[in-house]
């Protein structure tokens, strides 16, 4: 019999759990506070749908044996769009949604070998909101992502930096680039892969600004202004401007940096807006905790009013970022009922249910203990603050 979990998986023990929990019910107070009801999209869902119109690369699919082609989620996005193009289409827009649950990607190991991810995540969806050539929406949802920040207490020490991208300047860029190299210049641009760029043999001119693009990259206000200087005016960086004239005040004040990054996008190649990704700084190399982005044309595909955008929280990456006995408070006081007698059980659990009776935390110990000093040692073991020890005190 296996004695280790699969590939990719892995046993979480009771204090991560437990700070796992807390960090969910420490975001969903945030997502409650701003209006965002939760919801429960299926772990089960048609493949169709899990691929998001090609925004997911097949192969990163779980795929489950069934009568019709079934899969396990890689994100929660998909479903929830779904859902509120559907069954929640009568409810007004902008409508405001939050969930959080287990994902699952199908990856490959160093050896070639399909190994599963699996990961916790919590996010938040805002669906109807204004389209393109509006930041209201874009601005909610980048302010959301700071208040979460601080009600999680990420701090100067994590250094967070937030990587914020757009769609349309990646797409107004390859516009100047000859239709049969365009995705091949993409994958290289977000890649940062400045060997296979060179490879492609663009006209002098085009391969140079494409090279000094992809270090281009930092304070959004002068990125702006050297983007304007390369496309010239256009709405999407008037939109990005707009953005971001609100929102660096905010990021300021949580001592969070900002950094402005054409070429930046997420894994997932769902989104057609602004983009965004939440960097903090690890023990041993940076790790992002947070992305998400605008997907209008995801909701299109089922239907629904323009319109879409969220982020997710990996919320093991928090809880690894900020260490197990930081992000959750510790057990609460329990006492060890425990009893010298075994014709004293009946007593013990009377006792125990006295406890419980007033809210307090209490567990039994199912053997004898001689002496009360020998169940104190036990509690000890055990974890507990307090013994209550059914017999002669001696």
């Amino acid at each position: 019999m296996a004695l280790q979990p699969a590939a990719g998986a892995r046993d979480l023990n009771p204090r991560e759990v437990e700070s796992n929990r807390w960090l969910c019910e420490q975001l969903a107070q945030v997502y409650r506070l701003w209006g965002y009801a939760e919801v429960a999209p299926p772990a089960v869902e048609r493949l169709e749908t899990l691929a998001a119109g090609g925004g997911i690369n097949q192969l990163e699919l779980v795929r489950l044996a069934a009568a019709e082609p079934l899969g396990l989620r890689p994100e929660m996005t998909a479903s929830i769009a779904r859902a509120a193009c559907t069954r929640l289409a009568a409810r007004p827009r902008p409508l405001r949604l939050w969930s959080s649950g287990v994902v699952f990607r199908c990856a490959s190991g160093d050896g070639g070998q399909h190994r599963l991810e699996e990961r916790l995540q919590s996010g938040v969806e805002l669906l109807g909101a204004a389209g393109p050539g509006s930041s209201a929406g874009d601005v909610e949802l980048l302010a959301l992502l700071l208040a979460c920040l601080q009600q999680l207490k990420i701090a100067a020490a994590q250094r967070p930096r937030l990587l914020l991208g757009h769609h349309g300047l990646l797409s107004a860029l390859l516009d100047q680039v000859p239709d049969r190299q365009r995705t091949a210049t993409r994958k290289a641009l977000t890649s940062f892969d400045p060997v296979a760029l060179g490879r492609l043999q663009l006209p002098g001119y085009q391969g140079q600004a494409l090279q000094q693009l992809m270090r281009l990259r930092g304070e959004p206000e002068q990125v702006l202004y050297q983007l304007e200087q390369q496309l010239g005016p256009s709405p999407v960086l008037n939109e990005l401007a707009a953005t971001i004239k609100v929102i660096a005040p905010l990021a300021r004040r949580h001592g969070i940096a900002l950094q402005l990054d054409p070429s930046f996008q997420p894994h997932y190649d769902l989104y057609d807006g602004l983009v965004l990704q939440l960097v903090c700084q690890g023990a041993d190399a940076p790790v992002a905790i947070a992305s998400g982005g605008r997907y209008d044309a995801l909701v299109g595909r089922f239907g629904g009013e323009p319109g879409g955008m969220g982020f997710s929280f990996e919320v093991g990456a928090i809880r690894e970022l900020l260490g197990t006995e930081v992000t959750a408070p510790h057990r609460p006081d329990t006492t060890l009922v425990s009893f010298q007698e075994p014709s004293q059980l009946e007593a013990a659990l009377a006792a125990l249910q006295e406890f419980h009776q007033r809210g307090e935390r209490a567990e039994l110990l199912h053997q004898p203990c001689a002496t009360k000093s020998g169940a104190e040692a036990v509690a000890i073991q055990r974890g507990c603050n307090a013994t209550r020890w059914l017999g002669p005190t001696p």
